[in-house]
């Protein structure tokens, strides 16, 4: 799908800053595992932190295809930065879409700017792929006017960097469908950040567990009716998916760019391997895979800015373009070689982090499912 020339000047705008201020540090940041907040700061600076705010509020407001254009192009620095990203703008997309006025203006204005840093407190340690069997409650207190948590979560990214997450809950333990939203500052008393958990990939962002033990909120920071927050989830997740499918695309397109260069400049029986037919034959099926995932991923995006239903353009496009950056990435390391294998070079990087792109938001099988579903009528 062609882009609009805003479009074009912003994707272009964003890989000059992937190429210049997140691949240099992207390395260090995943040897160390700390994530790099100068990248964060870079990134408030060209106001993509407020992708998904309201202009009203400060923010960019992106359309769908844009909000594509850019997480492709973060990730195709890093995709840990680009994961912190998409997960703030989940945060930020659900207290613009479901907070009242003074929440919005409480908390949006300020997270356009980068800081507090939001998340998105969804899974559980007991409930990942069906939310519905979560156990974090959300007891009514003061007559109604305050809410208490308890509970865990966890496989929180931006767990520990968080300034607010966005909490779903039960009102009703006994019932599965009192799924409700609430905002949480991370200042809340009883309210505790696991420790950083110790990942294959994706190794500079933070992902945590958190702990809710009497955590009290006001009845305002209630973002959806009792019983609505899966659905705003699931809604808001739509957009997620197509995010992902577009962060599956950088990834793979760094990966493609780092293999075609080493196939012009390594030489076997005294010429570039980029000769030998096996070689050139697997950068053609690379490029193939990257192309049909941009496309599906922009498909996908075009149909939500019509206002059409996405579901199962966003989860086809999840699915294939996560499984297609395992491809790739798998491919640009053979073609690297014994060096592939090594940290010397970043395919090894990208390889590890293509892996998590098959099962946050949603796993492979997941997106599978609603595919069928829709096949099938159901």
């Amino acid at each position: 799908m062609e882009l609009s020339s805003t479009q074009a000047a912003i994707r272009e705008a964003v890989r000059e800053f992937a190429e210049s201020e997140i691949r240099p540090v992207a390395a260090e940041a995943d040897r160390e595992s700390e994530f790099p907040e100068d990248a964060w700061d870079g990134l408030a600076d060209l106001d993509l932190t407020g992708l998904t705010v309201p202009e009203s509020y400060g923010g960019f407001d992106a359309d769908r295809l844009t909000y594509a254009v850019v997480n492709e192009e973060v990730a195709y620095g890093s995709l840990a930065v680009a994961t912190a990203l998409s997960v703030h703008c989940l945060a930020t997309s659900c207290i613009a879409e479901f907070g009242d006025e003074s929440v919005r203006e409480e908390w949006l204005p300020e997270m356009v700017d980068g800081r507090p840093v939001g998340a998105f407190a969804l899974s559980e340690p007991e409930a990942g792929s069906n939310p519905a069997e979560m156990s974090t409650t959300a007891r009514a207190v003061d007559g109604g006017d305050a809410y208490v948590l308890d509970g865990e979560k966890q496989w929180i990214t931006n767990g520990e960097r968080a300034g607010v997450y966005v909490v779903f809950a039960k009102t009703d333990p006994t019932d599965p469908e009192s799924v409700t939203q609430f905002l949480v500052p991370a200042e809340a008393d009883g309210l505790e950040v696991g420790k950083k958990e110790n990942k294959l990939g994706l190794r500079a962002s933070d992902t945590t567990g958190l702990v809710f033990d009497g955590v009290e909120v006001p009845a305002r920071y209630r973002l959806t009716e009792p019983g609505r927050g899966l659905a705003a989830a699931f809604s808001i997740l739509t957009g997620g998916r197509i995010g992902i499918a577009a962060q599956s695309v950088g990834l793979a397109q760094s990966a493609l760019d780092e293999a075609v260069a080493y196939a012009g400049e390594r030489e076997q029986f005294d010429r570039p391997i980029a000769d030998i037919q096996t070689i050139r034959h697997k950068l053609a099926d690379m490029e193939t895979n990257v192309r049909a995932a941009r496309a599906l991923t922009h498909e996908a995006a075009a149909a939500q800015d019509r206002g059409e239903s996405a579901r199962t353009a966003a989860s086809v496009a999840k699915y294939f373009a996560s499984e297609a950056a395992v491809d790739v990435t798998n491919e640009a390391v053979q073609i690297h070689g014994d060096y592939g294998y090594t940290s010397d070079f970043p395919v090894e990087r990208l390889y590890r982090d293509a892996k998590v792109t098959t099962i946050y938001e949603g796993t492979s099988q997941i997106q599978k499912n609603i595919v069928a579903r829709d096949l099938l009528g159901e």
